[in-house]
């Protein structure tokens, strides 16, 4: 008999409502239960042919006893080898190679200096920084988050160059991304399961957490078609360039073009007191088929990992190609 484990924390609905569904889709030869930990020694088995991620990013414990289950056999969504060296910044310069259009994005140095640092640690770093160019390029207003960043933590609209000065001051050691600000007809935050199957959901990141999914695109007829067609193909190419099994993508869509703001959500929310009762059964029935059909294909005693085609290209036109589409230009700034 094979196990799927999930590993989950705070999380009430979603963990409870997959075992159960797992369970009832198999049940037999396949068996879900919450993930049990007693202890972890280097080199052994955990014991499960399937773990779902859902905690590991707050709990360092954990993504190490994830790591040490991936190399005894375990299949464990999302990869946690990728997840630990993948970011947001990264993620924009990946989107552009596979042709996903992004906001204008530039990075900005921390604060504060990093503990153990000193001002020699920047030597080759200028400053100050091209400011003109950067804010040329953004132009305001703007955003600001972490480039490593999730869950809507330390994000700030910044309306001019002294809004900026005074809210970096507020981010201590955090690496910042400055990023344009897409003025959106239509939004869209978008679940894709084992790299197949996609759920577009309108969403209004302006509302209350528990009303955001309540939302209905604006686009109608044939327009709206053509977005939906351009969105499901845009969560496509990201999540096999990233090799996601378990990811949400959000698009932000300005003069039909929707450009992709936040696609690094490796254990997405998916409470049904917040995405509702319908986008949670989907992603229940979906996450539920993924895990059984990775405990199913997974060999005991190999590394059952999914990898993105980033992973594999040894040039950008490699990546393109692995991606299933042509290397993208970096789109022009906007004028205004």
């Amino acid at each position: 008999m094979k196990k799927i484990g999930i590993l989950f924390g705070k999380e009430n609905t979603f963990p409870w409502a997959f075992i159960e569904r797992v369970n009832q889709k198999e049940g037999k030869d396949i068996i879900a239960e919450p993930v049990s930990v007693d202890k972890v020694i280097q080199g052994e088995a955990s014991g499960y042919a399937v773990i779902i991620d859902r905690i590991s990013q707050d709990v360092p414990f954990y993504r190490a006893f994830l790591k040490n289950a991936a190399m005894s056999g375990t299949a464990v969504v999302n990869n946690p080898f990728w997840w630990s060296a993948d970011e947001k910044f990264f993620n924009n310069c990946l989107a552009l190679q596979v042709g996903v259009p992004v906001p204008n994005t530039a990075l900005l140095p921390s604060f504060e200096l990093p503990a153990d640092t000193s001002e020699e640690s920047f030597r080759n770093l200028k400053m100050p920084l091209d400011w003109n160019y950067i804010f040329d390029y953004i132009k305001f207003p703007a955003y600001m988050k972490p480039h490593a960043g999730g869950g809507w933590k330390s994000v700030y609209r910044v309306d001019d160059v002294e809004d900026l000065w005074k809210k970096h001051a507020e981010t201590e050691q955090l690496v910042m991304m400055l990023q344009e600000e897409i003025v959106f007809d239509d939004y869209f935050r978008c679940y894709c399961i084992g790299q197949k199957h996609v759920r577009i959901m309108p969403y209004e990141p302006r509302n209350p957490h528990h009303l955001r999914y309540d939302s209905q695109i604006k686009a109608q007829g044939p327009a709206a078609k053509k977005l939906l067609d351009t969105v499901h193909d845009y969560v496509m190419r990201l999540n096999l360039a990233l090799g996601y099994d378990f990811n949400t993508v959000e698009f932000a869509v300005r003069d039909g073009i929707p450009y992709a703001i936040d696609f690094c959500n490796p254990a997405p929310d998916a409470d049904v007191n917040s995405v509702g009762q319908e986008n949670f059964d989907w992603v229940v029935e979906a996450a539920a088929t993924m895990a059984i059909d990775r405990a199913k294909a997974a060999k005991p005693g190999q590394i059952n990992l999914t990898w993105g085609t980033f992973i594999g290209a040894g040039t950008t036109s490699e990546m393109a190609t692995l991606a299933g589409v042509p290397a993208a230009k970096k789109p022009a700034a906007k004028k205004k």
